[in-house]
């Protein structure tokens, strides 16, 4: 047919891919890359446009490899910016920037934009080469398009439908003993999670935390298949986070490595070391209110340290819980209520249970029972008082917009010592009768 009349087959595959663009394009993944670029390169670019931007995204890439060039620019420029993005990634940096340069100035610049994910966010952990399978496939075609991906160590593939839009899982095993001719959407499983390629890399550590998962696709923000998160970096984004949190806790910056230089440590950590000298001065005009007990009790600076070490640990016991619970979304500050109340109601049983064993040390060591009130009773208010701060500063820092491990062990440690002292220090001049 097509060595009788060429000029006929031409116009009925011209009609076919604009009125069936979805179709022509599972026709056109099940043909070599050169035989379909051979078939779209005698089509007007304005009719191939629909159907070469409905194909995955490695199929995509290998035709535009192969059409003559005026038809490669017109189909970057023409098809949609966000299924552009996820065919020039699937080049390797020389290679997409080559593809860019040849596009026109504005295109490029705005191809470019969204090919440059915000620092920290999903789409900077994900790759970009692992094409989905379309819905309408078999078993057989999916088969087809696994081998064509040269790809090893899958587990599972995802599948979307004539949209590109995510809708559902294929495990390997499932396609390996299942027939040729069963219809793919027949063994698709729900997706166990997803994230936006714009999301923090808090959420996918989050996600990490929840499930086993392998694969963790990504999707823009039109719900478009972009891309995978393996495994390896699902690992590495929540170490990363995990000792980001610690840093930042004690004021340490983000983006400060162990081999940074010394200056860039200096920049980044002496304006939380001047805060925490204010705060310490704070707690040392509330020890210097109480001078004139101390002088006549000198027992009680042997003790002191000992009510701010216990407060300070329980405070940062209910910290380090409530900033676990706000990075892994398990609270939110609708919940600080019962937080809060569940680390007070921990403080005074912890402080009771400790000033116990309190109890019988001061008293073996001074025999003053006046000395044992006051360190019993100071060490439950002060250990109340600091779990309830562990909880709220992340809470109130999350409240402001402000990141809820930015310095808050600082901010926690002025709290448990100011509290751990004047309690303390108030107490025992309250009851300076008794001690002397």
């Amino acid at each position: 047919m097509s060595t009788a009349n060429p000029t006929a087959v031409a116009a009925l595959n011209r009609r076919y891919l604009q009125d069936y663009p979805f179709e022509a394009a599972a026709l056109l993944e099940g043909m070599s890359a050169e035989d379909g670029a051979d078939l779209l390169a005698l089509q007007p670019p304005h009719v191939v446009v629909r159907a070469w931007q409905a194909l995955g995204p490695d199929v995509a890439r290998a035709i535009v490899e192969r059409v003559p060039d005026e038809m490669a620019l017109y189909l970057l420029s023409e098809a949609e910016p966000a299924i552009s993005v996820a065919i020039l990634a699937q080049w390797d940096g020389e290679e997409r920037e080559r593809r860019l340069t040849m596009l026109d100035a504005q295109v490029a610049h705005e191809l470019r934009e969204q090919l440059a994910y915000p620092e920290n966010s999903a789409g900077r952990l994900m790759d970009h080469k692992l094409s989905p399978l379309r819905v309408g496939l078999s078993v057989g075609q999916a088969l087809t398009r696994l081998r064509s991906f040269k790809q090893h160590g899958l587990r599972e593939l995802f599948v979307v439908d004539d949209a590109g839009s995510l809708i559902g899982r294929v495990e390997i095993q499932d396609l390996a003993v299942a027939d040729p001719a069963r219809p793919l959407r027949e063994i698709l499983r729900p997706l166990l999670a997803a994230v936006s390629a714009l999301d923090p890399r808090e959420d996918v550590a989050a996600i990490l935390e929840r499930q086993p998962i392998t694969e963790l696709p990504v999707v823009n923000v039109e719900g478009r298949f972009v891309g995978i998160i393996r495994h390896a970096a699902l690992q590495a984004a929540i170490e990363e986070e995990s000792t980001i949190d610690i840093q930042t806790m004690v004021g340490a910056s983000r983006d400060e490595r162990a081999l940074s230089s010394s200056w860039f440590a200096v920049k980044k950590r002496l304006p939380w070391l001047q805060i925490n000298l204010l705060t310490a001065f704070l707690a040392a005009a509330v020890v210097g209110m109480f001078e004139g007990t101390i002088a006549k009790v000198t027992a009680l600076a042997v003790l002191l340290p000992v009510v701010a070490g216990q407060s300070g640990n329980a405070g940062a016991q209910a910290l380090a819980v409530t900033m676990r619970g706000l990075v892994l979304r398990e609270i939110s500050l609708r919940h600080w209520p019962r937080v809060v109340g569940k680390e007070a109601g921990t403080g005074l049983i912890n402080g009771l249970a400790v000033a116990a064993t309190t109890a019988v040390g001061v008293y073996a060591w001074s025999g003053s029972v006046g000395l044992v009130m006051v360190i019993t009773s100071s060490m439950v208010i002060a250990m109340v008082i600091a779990g309830i701060a562990g909880a709220l500063v992340p809470i109130v820092l999350s409240r402001f917009g402000m990141d809820p491990a930015q310095s808050s062990s600082i901010v926690l440690t002025t709290v448990t010592d100011v509290a751990g002292f004047f309690s303390f220090l108030g107490i025992a001049t309250l009851l300076a009768d008794r001690l002397v």
